[in-house]
């Protein structure tokens, strides 16, 4: 992995069921559940997952990022002028924090370290 590539795009769906069974048939992806509200597909093209939400979906991608210094990243992000919108937590895997870039798009940064 290369840092600040994009490596993963992250979705928001109502039923995680209903969506893997979607793309499981048209497009043959194959998914990883991480408990009721998070799996993750491969076999795309690119590595993603689907999160469960009961929001109303507007724009349901996150572009994931990945960096393995997460505290130097951050920092430059915000010397940078973008601001931190979630900050750093951990899930299984690794560990992430969200950014809003000068014109308010929201992307993820994650490590596995």
């Amino acid at each position: 992995m290369k840092n600040t590539h994009i490596n993963y795009v992250e979705f928001k769906a109502h039923d995680l069921e209903k969506t893997k069974n979607f793309y499981t048939q048209l497009f043959g992806w194959k998914f990883t559940d991480y408990g009721p509200a998070y799996m993750s597909f491969e076999e795309s093209g690119l590595a993603g997952g689907f999160e469960k939400t009961e929001a109303a979906i507007m724009n349901g991608a996150l572009v994931v990022l990945y960096h393995n210094d997460l505290e130097k990243l951050k920092g430059e992000i915000e010397n940078a002028g973008g601001r931190i919108a979630k900050d750093i937590f951990s899930f299984p895997g690794g560990r992430r924090f969200h950014y809003l870039d000068p014109s308010g798009n929201e992307l993820a940064v994650w490590s596995d370290t």
